[in-house]
């Protein structure tokens, strides 16, 4: 009965008849599913994370053009508020197109920069014409007979 009573002691600790053990067998192919297991999941797992990821920037790329368009709408509606006032209309085309009101005097003042470089060259020395003004007298001149 001794030996009837060892053998399912033998049997559950997995000792095998050649004396080698089971259980060191059994625990590396129990790794290996469970390694096999965990690279399908995370593989599995990567695209939808990529693409949570992508999405993330896309939506933060759409908050800031959405932000940009805000400003500029905001900007348009000051200049529409503004073109709506009848005294920025008039101070406008005073401004840029020089108009006047027909029941106020009008002054334009020109650039003296160019009168007074003639001025300059009058009272000191002589002024060298333009390249194109000798030219066209050297044509000129050879155009004469002599």
């Amino acid at each position: 009965m001794a030996a009837e009573h060892d053998r399912p002691q033998d049997a559950s600790r997995g000792d095998a008849p050649g004396g080698a053990r089971r259980g060191a067998h059994a625990l590396t192919s129990r790794a290996a599913i469970l390694a096999v297991v965990m690279c399908a999941i995370a593989l599995s797992l990567a695209y939808p994370v990529r693409e949570y990821i992508a999405q993330r920037q896309e939506i933060a790329e759409l908050r800031q053009q959405e932000a940009l368009a805000r400003q500029k709408v905001e900007r348009l509606e000051e200049q529409k508020r503004r073109l709506g006032d009848e005294s920025y209309i008039e101070r406008e085309a005073t401004q840029r197109l020089h108009y006047c009101r027909p029941d106020a005097k009008c002054y334009i003042v020109l650039d003296g920069g160019g009168d007074g470089e003639r001025r300059a060259a009058k009272d000191g020395e002589p002024r060298r014409p333009p390249w194109y003004e000798s030219l066209w007298r050297s044509v000129e001149a050879a155009d004469r007979p002599r």
